[in-house]
């Protein structure tokens, strides 16, 4: 995080041809709020140094005994240090009481009850701001409704997105996809007109950060493209943790803002059945230590999905974790990534209890592993938006600093031991035949299942044709997620699989839909 803003300030100055102070002054200008601790910082960045030795200057980055350097940019022949007459004056002790301040915001007894709130929040993947508990929400971020289909009334626990109409929402909206009340031409209620035997289902992902669809902008970090505009969008990503699920491949249903453009399986099976407005459910997580097919079982699971087995309309569940089994930080990273035999386990796990919860009808579609391959492949010797200023800062660089302070989201691929990168595709490989031999072997009773290969050659060789860049497929600023465009192709590819190979996955088209939309034309949208 030091190397990171140290990174901007220096190169701030540089582009506006200002001093450091000043550069300091504009970046809190941008960002929303003040951070007093990055004004602390430019005591040191005066002394002209790369924001490695800034940083450790600072105390905010060290060296542990026994383990090497880390460093982002080029060691410089002479090291220097911050030589301030009164450090704990002027550096270290605001520092220190700005991260203490943070770090024990939770001990204070009114803010404790709060801070516990959020941390089930983030554990259990529910909406923050939900004061029926049915697990919807009015309120977009803290897994409101960008996560989940938005409720349409807080105050009722009985009615949210994807529950089969109660006594066919004559009088309200139970279900929230906005058709409710009676045709006075003919007696008959709107969502029987419309809806009945539309074979009306939702779709639920299960996912890990790609899923979710992290994304840092490029902008906060690209000083060329840098102004207060670039930082509107701060609080809500903080507040969504970085993901963007509300333009995700699955799950995604507004316009993107975050470049490229919006297709999602949640938008297909809207157009094809109007019915199924709002009945969305992203139940993925961030961090690539841990093996989100594990928790996905009881306790966890019963916590997070929204699904009556009695009251709701059947769900499509896609289970989508390509990184996270292969993926980690450790040094040693092959020995912690799932084997196959944990794969099985855990995988039958989830799907016994997908199949005490889910309603029957209900389609579940297993997706493969990545061959992350593709990442270095396509970036190493590329710049990152850190180095592009001065062409200082390759991808492989990048790599190789997350590595070394081990926070690394993939050691196995974002590495330059070519060896390395094959055994951890191999170990993929092997965890995507799992799942394929799973789809091809076992069977259920309330739904019926169903294997496809993770879409990346397809994604690349579509992205081509349309005279893009492989890399323009992968996050610029992580370096390792599929990016907007990635998104948005993969969903096409993934609709024409199942149109061709499982139609009945994705129901049939209404013949209402113009009916239905012609209405809300007329009723201004209501």
């Amino acid at each position: 995080g030091c190397v990171l803003v140290v990174s901007v300030i220096e190169q701030l100055a540089q582009w506006h041809n200002s001093t450091v102070k000043a550069a300091v002054e504009r970046l809190c200008d941008y960002i929303p709020g003040k951070y007093q601790i990055i004004r602390h910082m430019s005591h040191c960045i005066d002394r002209e140094m790369n924001a490695d030795v800034v940083c450790h200057s600072l105390r905010l980055c060290k060296q542990d005994p026994g383990q090497p350097l880390c460093h982002l940019y080029s060691p410089p022949k002479l090291h220097h240090f911050c030589e301030l007459m009164h450090p704990s004056t002027f550096i270290f002790l605001p520092l220190q009481k700005s991260f203490m301040g943070f770090s024990s915001v939770c001990a204070f007894p009114l803010l404790g009850n709060l801070c516990e709130k959020i941390k089930y929040v983030l554990r259990n993947k529910l909406p923050f701001e939900d004061f029926d508990g049915d697990k919807f929400s009015t309120f977009p971020t803290l897994r409101g409704y960008h996560w989940r289909g938005r409720d349409c009334n807080d105050k009722n626990t009985t009615v949210y997105p994807g529950r089969r109409p109660d006594n066919w929402d004559a009088k309200s909206d139970s279900n929230c996809n906005g058709i409710w009340g009676v045709d006075q031409k003919d007696g008959i209620p709107y969502e029987e007109k419309f809806c009945k035997g539309a074979d009306s289902k939702g779709v639920v992902l299960l996912g890990d950060s790609a899923g979710a669809h992290f994304h840092i902008p490029q902008e906060w970090m690209t000083v060329t493209q840098m102004s207060a505009k670039s930082f509107a969008n701060l609080p809500t990503a903080f507040s969504d943790e970085l993901d963007w699920p509300q333009f995700s491949e699955i799950t995604g249903f507004l316009n993107s803002t975050i470049g490229g453009w919006t297709d999602s399986l949640y938008l297909r099976l809207r157009k094809r059945n109007r019915c199924n407005h709002r009945d969305l459910q992203n139940i993925s997580q961030n961090g690539t230590r841990g093996r989100l097919i594990q928790e996905i079982r009881a306790p966890y699971f019963s916590f997070s999905l929204a699904r009556n087995q009695l009251l709701d309309n059947p769900a499509i569940v896609v289970y989508a974790t390509i990184g996270n089994d292969v993926c980690n930080g450790e040094r040693d990273t092959l020995a912690h990534m799932t084997t196959p035999k944990e794969m099985l386990s855990n995988v039958l796990q989830a799907l016994r209890y997908l199949d005490s919860h889910l309603p029957n009808g209900s389609h579940v579609i297993l997706t493969g592993l990545v061959d992350g391959r593709f990442l270095w492949d396509n970036l190493h010797d590329r710049y990152h938006p850190l180095g592009q200023l001065n062409k200082d800062v390759t991808y492989s660089q990048l790599y190789s600093f997350l590595d070394c302070l081990q926070v690394s989201p993939c050691s196995g691929w974002l590495t330059p031991n070519e060896t390395l990168r094959n055994l951890t595709s191999e170990r993929a490989l092997q965890l995507s035949n799992v799942l394929k031999e799973i789809a091809r072997s076992e069977k259920f009773a309330n739904f019926d299942i169903f294997y496809m290969d993770f879409p990346l050659r397809q994604t690349a060789e579509e992205w081509r044709k349309m005279g893009g860049e492989p890399w323009q497929l992968i996050e610029p600023v992580d370096g390792f997620h599929p990016s907007q465009i990635a998104a948005a192709l993969g969903t096409g590819i993934t609709w024409q699989k199942a149109l061709h190979e499982w139609p009945q996955v994705l129901g049939k088209e209404n013949p209402f839909n113009d009916q239905i939309e012609a209405i809300f034309k007329d009723q201004g949208g209501h």
